[in-house]
């Protein structure tokens, strides 16, 4: 039962996750901590802010993470399948029409209409991570650690990768 499980948390989010990855982000997060209770928010925003310093899709690393923590290897397995399979037979099944229709204005459009709602559910995603650490580790810290965060990012164009290690760092030597 718990592949089953396992499959669902991953292919619901797959089918309705349009532009990939920081797409299905909020989606998986409903399905792996709300419905099915798998984490905390505290836990799912550790595994993403792990996850981006990797290389390759977000989405594929949350899955075989995920699907592992839940069923082994074959969880990760049913897991990688589940969030790739929506892609994979949308791709193979479409991709006919989409060349003939790429150039449509009404195409066109709907692309324009879904991205407010990514940017929508990415910042409710934000809203969460930044209440969840205010209440964790308190607004000073977390003011800090978003300045740190603006500045190497922004002003000092340093790779996230490098930002995520020095914010873990600096988990550990001040607030653990």
């Amino acid at each position: 039962m718990i592949y089953w499980k396992i499959f669902l948390a991953f292919f619901i989010p797959g089918i309705l996750g349009y532009g990939g990855g920081p797409g299905t982000i909020p989606l998986v997060e409903k399905e792996v901590v709300d419905r099915y209770g798998w984490m905390d928010h505290q836990q799912f925003s550790e595994m993403i802010a792990l996850g981006n310093a990797l290389p390759g899709p977000i989405a594929t690393k949350m899955a075989g993470y995920i699907g592992f923590m839940q069923g082994g290897v074959l969880g990760s397995v049913v897991a990688l399948v589940a969030i790739v399979a929506p892609t994979l037979i949308l791709m193979i099944g479409l991709l006919s029409i989409l060349q003939k229709y790429k150039d449509s204005p009404k195409v066109k459009q709907l692309s324009q209409n879904v991205r407010p709602v990514i940017a929508v559910l990415l910042g409710v995603l934000t809203y969460d991570f930044l209440f969840d650490s205010f209440q964790g580790i308190g607004g000073w810290q977390t003011l800090i650690i978003a300045v740190l965060t603006y500045f190497f990012l922004e002003l000092r164009k340093v790779h996230p990768a490098y930002v995520i290690i020095g914010a873990l760092v600096y988990g550990a030597l001040f607030l653990g």
